[in-house]
């Protein structure tokens, strides 16, 4: 059951997957012991090579940023007239997109990832479901249950569109609508290609607010090994090709397991699976006895959301539940 005042308080309900410490706190065990499946980030991730040992003691170059950007263009089908900036995680822009209008009421439509609501609330804004608005927050993929969204949503004088999950359907993506003025599209590298902890992140959009957010993030943002792992990454389309067969595959296999034991699938990507359960709070502490550490929701006791796991992770999983 969802509680709307919680869902609107970012102060109240800003939780996270992850958090394998306090989770063995509670039941004990080595981080090494841990399948963590609360993040929803690919378990095989882009597997890196080609550093140099510049990477690491240079401050990186214009260069460097062209051909990641370059390379992010190419990839993303970038339209002409929009512009964009690689940061240090889109947990990064999320900080500072809402300096770049003046406070006032930001729609955001609940359930959604939390950390929108908080950064608004954090320089003023007030947070609403329905209405208008001076700003608008469309999560595309939606994290936790899956929706897409329309061009018609993107309605707001600023549009923020955060399509960190949506490389598993670019069929999807409203990337086409980065020129516009007043909209913003976030890409995060870390969730499809697996590496997090790259902090590797991209806003894409009008000329003018990535001029903006350029000014706010300053200069030497993301760091040269992340330039250059992300610049191969994003021009190895047949990876990314393969990887999306097998995270559909994989998806699917999961729900097979999970609703062979009374689960309902409700929504998700393939990259994380939403299911309603009798009692989530039950079906975590379950498998967290197994080491296997899942992700509910303090709006809902009936949501469970869980990631893919590793290949050495599935007969763990089976058995757990």
């Amino acid at each position: 059951m969802v509680g709307q005042d919680d869902r609107l308080n970012p102060r109240a309900a800003r939780d996270h997957g992850g958090g394998l410490d306090g989770a063995m706190a509670r039941s004990g065990g080595l981080r090494t012991d841990w399948i963590d499946l609360s993040t929803g980030i690919n378990p095989h991730a882009y597997q890196v090579s080609g550093l140099q040992p510049s990477d690491w003691m240079e401050l990186p170059d214009h260069g460097a940023f062209e051909r990641l950007s370059d390379a992010a263009r190419v990839f993303w089908n970038v339209p002409g007239g929009a512009e964009i900036l690689p940061s240090p995680g889109a947990s990064a822009v999320i900080a500072r997109l809402p300096a770049l209008a003046k406070a006032g009421r930001v729609q955001i439509t609940m359930p959604t990832y939390n950390e929108h609501a908080a950064a608004f609330t954090a320089q003023g804004w007030t947070v609403h479901e329905t209405g208008p608005a001076q700003a608008r927050v469309i999560v595309h993929p939606n994290n936790p249950d899956g929706r897409i969204w329309q061009d018609a949503d993107a309605n707001a004088p600023l549009t923020v569109i955060d399509e960190s999950f949506c490389d598993v359907t670019p069929c999807a993506s409203l990337i086409h609508l980065a020129g516009r003025p007043g909209v913003v599209v976030l890409k995060s590298f870390g969730k499809f290609w697996g590496l997090a902890g790259l902090r590797l992140g991209f806003a894409i959009g009008h000329p003018d607010l990535i001029a903006r957010l350029n000014d706010l993030t300053g200069p030497w943002a993301v760091s040269g090994p992340a330039l250059r792992i992300g610049t191969q990454a994003l021009h190895d389309t047949d990876w990314a090709e393969d990887t999306r067969m097998r995270l559909a595959n994989d998806a699917t296999r999961l729900d097979q397991l999970v609703t062979a034991q009374g689960a309902r699938l409700i929504g998700g990507t393939s990259l994380f699976r939403l299911y309603d359960v009798d009692d989530a709070t039950a079906w975590q502490n379950r498998l967290a006895r197994a080491h296997i550490w899942s992700r509910i929701f303090p709006y809902s006791r009936t949501y469970l959301r869980l990631g893919l796991p590793p290949a050495d992770g599935w007969a763990r999983l089976e058995a757990a539940l």
